[in-house]
């Protein structure tokens, strides 16, 4: 790399030999001085910008350098929006619900089946609740800054520490993670080795919890819906301000939830996908292009973190035996994952770990 002593000797010798051409071309034309004026001022340019590795990609990335760092340094204020955003929409929802669904169906319904929904609709409400908030205060897990014996992979080239396998950085929280996932907005934090299973489980739980209340509120949006196609006719009918202002809510109630329930259900289900195969959403690219890259010299790649369908479910979900399915799982639970998050090179079947 040239120092910046060399860069300004380059630039005064061109600029001495721009100035010998001016003066011995006087008499020149003014366009010709134009055109020679241009050529010595790209030449010098290019001469002190020039490096050997500049290429297309190395362009594109400089000039997205500004929306790199606005996106970084945004995102951490959006992700507050983003929590009070979700903590808004799901308490509209719930007084919604205890105002005019769970009335309906108690006064409406027999009781075993009202009996059902009380006890199912407050279950998930609790799991929802307890997910989201381990998700959102519980930290993904970060390797020590300080020298130990931790094995490493890499050394993160912004942190300046090893990365123990499965680490990434992350460039909003400006940390390595362990076994990172993605930086969630909606949770305001990285998605990590400590709460990966607590994002998932929010998923899961409110997903079914909007299946559930739209399923359940589907009669009274048909009615309601029918009933505000009625407030145009001439005359209108005699609906009272809060008849209307039921209607309106149940519509409200069911297009969110409905929508919520497809698009975060279909994100669960990715999630899912990926806890089966033993992968994260980072890990599933580097899969990817490392079996491609296998494929072309006739290797089969092995995902080393893939103990098989079951076993990844135990793993992912902390379940050691049979018991745990239902205190771990179907009630809420504040239980750590395997391991620590910095060693991989174990058997789910074992509770030690071993060192790479």
């Amino acid at each position: 790399m040239p120092s910046g002593s060399w860069l300004f000797r380059r630039a005064m010798r061109l600029l001495l030999r721009w100035l010998r051409s001016c003066v011995k071309q006087g008499r020149s034309k003014p366009s010709k001085r134009l055109g020679e004026l241009w050529l010595y001022s790209r030449l010098l340019l290019r001469s002190l910008c020039f490096s050997e590795t500049t290429n297309s990609d190395v362009v594109v990335d400089s000039l997205f350098e500004p929306v790199y760092w606005l996106v970084d340094h945004l995102t951490r204020w959006f992700g507050v929006v983003f929590v009070c955003l979700v903590v808004v929409l799901t308490s509209s929802v719930l007084i919604i619900v205890y105002s005019f669904v769970l009335p309906t169906v108690v006064s409406t319904y027999p009781a075993p089946w009202a009996t059902w929904h009380l006890c199912f609709g407050h279950w998930n409400l609790v799991m929802i609740v307890f997910h989201y908030y381990k998700a959102t205060t519980t930290s993904p897990g970060h390797p020590p800054k300080e020298k130990c014996d931790t094995p490493s992979v890499s050394i993160c080239k912004k942190c300046i520490i090893p990365k123990p396998p499965r680490t990434h950085h992350c460039s909003i929280c400006n940390s390595c993670v362990l076994k990172m996932d993605h930086h969630c907005p909606w949770l305001n934090n990285c998605v990590g080795h400590f709460n990966h299973r607590y994002f998932f489980c929010f998923c899961l739980f409110m997903t079914m919890g909007c299946v559930y209340c739209s399923l359940s509120s589907r009669g009274m949006f048909v009615d309601a819906y029918g009933a505000i196609e009625t407030y145009y006719q001439t005359p209108p009918p005699p609906f009272t301000f809060k008849e209307k202002v039921l209607h309106k809510s149940i519509i409200y109630l069911w297009v969110l939830t409905s929508s919520v329930a497809v698009a975060l259900g279909g994100l669960t289900l990715w999630h899912a996908i990926l806890i089966t195969r033993g992968e994260t959403s980072i890990e599933r690219h580097i899969n990817r292009k490392e079996t491609q890259r296998l494929k072309q010299i006739g290797k089969v790649f092995r995902n080393p973190h893939h103990f098989g369908i079951f076993n990844n479910w135990k793993v992912f979900l902390g379940v050691e035996k049979r018991s745990h399915w239902l205190t771990r799982v179907l009630l809420p639970s504040g239980h750590d994952p395997y391991g620590d998050g910095m060693t991989w090179d174990w058997s789910p079947q074992r509770r030690d770990l071993v060192a790479i």
